[in-house]
């Protein structure tokens, strides 16, 4: 399923490439190379969903000119979303692609040099391995992963390969973000303390996905995966956000993003330790979700702070986004508009805080276009797959907690989760 083509092997010398083929790994001394200015870039979307065509494929259709990219590929278990993945990209890039059912056809087609991943999250780690042993650069989107052997084993695969993987956390890369990061970096707050979100709604985010499907329009083995057998489902199928052993509910879905860019703010890597709870409270009916609508999470960091996450999917109130230190804290509660102050620092006399103050933004590329900047230049994109891991152990670790309702601890020598 390896992709020795011509494209593949420009710029490698012969003993390199003799490797690779022999051990049926692209691995770190071949990197996948760069793609010069000059070549066509040709992308492959994984899962056709609105993430997928919307997003993906809409926000790179605005750099295609200027990046020379287009989609050659497409695949998902859904006929109807393949069309119109199809429909797109033949209207947005001017050349209409092969559609897959299976990643597996995909993933043997030559004429793919790069992946864009937007699957349910419980294949996530499948898809990006599939990309890396054939040696192709990656998009993928949060979360990461769902299981942490399949997270450890995709991370080995991406960095042995070396190809140019983006992971979907895509807030860090605004610039208003960036420059929250740079006021932290730059001591303005102090000894960070606690960091905290609170992300509410009156319902959960998986309603807005239900939609009417077939059974004769989807492969339903295809999407199930290595999940148990069962009947079809169309709640099921579309839903899938809603039910836990597809998605795990808001700790990863919207937590990702935020403990992401604890990391990024802060500097930190992974939690020593973290305690989870919550339940299927209130939105009980037909459907039978099984991922909760209610959690709160708290990891505590082997830096010395705290971090809290809390999702209340019954009432809509009491939204925030808080980084406190010792000389004041940290608004970020609209990602476009950060503010900051001494409020509250204990220290906050001995700072250099006065008023309340924006966050100056400070220019950054866009995600998407970062990522396939990265491929023609070969450097490391924002979100890079350490990044990504650093965010899944995270939610890994809180959905250990709640699945066992005991504390849970990471050990990052040995790469273990356990709880105690």
């Amino acid at each position: 399923m390896n992709r020795y083509t011509r494209r593949l092997f420009l710029g490698r010398t012969g003993a390199a490439a003799t490797v690779a083929a022999v051990s049926g790994t692209v691995t770190a001394a071949v990197r996948a190379r760069s793609i010069g200015a000059n070549d066509r870039l040709r992308i492959g979307l994984i899962g056709c969903g609105s993430r997928g065509v919307d997003v993906h494929m809409g926000t790179v259709r605005k750099f295609a000119k200027e990046m020379n990219v287009e989609f050659s590929a497409v695949c998902d278990p859904w006929r109807i979303a393949r069309e119109r993945a199809v429909a797109c990209a033949k209207e947005w890039f001017g050349r209409e692609p092969k559609a897959y059912v299976s990643y597996r056809d995909l993933m043997a087609d030559d004429e793919v040099d790069a992946v864009m991943i937007a699957s349910p999250d419980h294949w996530h780690t499948a898809h990006l391995e599939a990309a890396a042993r054939t040696g192709r650069h990656a998009y993928v989107e949060k979360p990461l992963a769902t299981e942490f052997d399949r997270l450890v084993r995709a991370v080995d695969a991406v960095q042995e390969a070396g190809i140019v993987c983006q992971v979907g956390t895509q807030i860090r890369s605004l610039p208003t973000i960036v420059g929250c990061r740079a006021l932290v970096q730059a001591g303005t707050f102090g000894k960070i303390t606690r960091v905290e979100e609170v992300r509410n709604a009156e319902r959960p985010y998986w309603y807005n996905y239900l939609k009417d499907a077939t059974a004769e329009d989807v492969d339903w083995k295809e999407f199930l995966g290595d999940r148990p057998d069962r009947p079809f489902r169309a709640d099921v199928f579309t839903g899938w956000y809603g039910y836990y052993e597809f998605s795990q509910g808001p700790v990863p879905g919207l937590g990702s993003h935020f403990i992401d860019l604890v990391h990024y703010m802060t500097g930190a890597t992974a939690p020593a330790s973290c305690v989870c709870l919550g339940g299927t409270f209130y939105w009980k009916d037909e459907h039978e979700f099984t991922a909760p609508d209610q959690c709160q999470a708290l990891w505590i960091y082997p830096e010395g702070f705290l971090v809290s996450y809390v999702t209340n999917f019954g009432n809509g109130a009491g939204n925030l986004k808080r980084l406190y230190g010792e000389y004041g804290t940290l608004k970020f509660d609209n990602w476009s508009a950060p503010t900051y102050s001494a409020e509250g620092g204990p220290k906050r006399a001995q700072g250099t805080i006065r008023g309340e103050n924006p966050v100056p933004p400070l220019e950054h590329p866009d995600h998407f276009l970062d990522w396939l900047q990265c491929i023609r230049s070969g450097r490391t994109p924002n979100a890079p797959i350490e990044a990504g891991y650093a965010h899944a152990v995270a939610v890994l670790m809180a959905m250990k907690s709640y699945e066992t309702g005991r504390k849970v601890l990471y050990d990052a020598a040995a790469r273990t989760i356990r709880p105690v």
